[in-house]
């Protein structure tokens, strides 16, 4: 038979069960905001340049066919392909993996100015890369702080399959 516990020992349990729970509620809300965090900026990021990629309604399409890079900027001629785009002489594409002197891609216009991005499936996964990272990064997070390490497996590969599916087409 166990024997009874006694009543100022059960009482004093009661507080420490308390602030364990507080301190894991704690725990949960800053590792949570920190992820939430984490992946709000990286879909910010993202959304600079994946906005013009993905919703090309009334943009002006065509292709540029890159003549020289400095300086952290490509430029070349544009070519229009939808209606109501016109030709220039010069256009600015970001000198990245994506972009190489003497190629021809596919791009899409940022209203305004002479900056282009690059469009089609190509574009779109270039475009997304801050949040793959950002889930690379957030899946440590919910895995070590949050304690849910199949969540942060799904997140990490996510992440993972974004980045390689972004190199694989460009």
């Amino acid at each position: 038979m166990i024997p009874a516990m006694p009543a100022s020992a059960a009482a004093a349990a009661r507080p420490r069960q308390a602030s364990r729970a507080v301190l894991r509620f704690g725990r949960f809300a800053a590792m949570g905001t920190v992820t939430a965090l984490i992946l709000i900026a990286g879909v910010w990021a993202s959304w600079g340049t994946a906005q013009h990629v993905l919703l090309t309604k009334g943009r002006e399409q065509g292709t540029v066919e890159v003549t020289r890079c400095g300086g952290g900027t490509c430029s070349g001629p544009y070519a229009p392909v939808s209606a109501g785009s016109q030709a220039r002489e010069r256009v600015v594409i970001e000198d990245s993996v994506a972009v190489a002197k003497g190629r021809t891609y596919s791009v899409v216009m940022k209203p305004g100015s002479d900056d282009v991005v690059r469009s089609g499936p190509a574009g779109v996964l270039y475009a997304w890369v801050p949040l793959g990272g950002a889930l690379l990064l957030a899946s440590v997070v919910v895995a070590g702080g949050l304690r849910r390490t199949r969540a942060g497996w799904v997140m990490a590969g996510a992440g993972v399959a974004l980045l390689t599916a972004a190199f694989v087409a460009v």
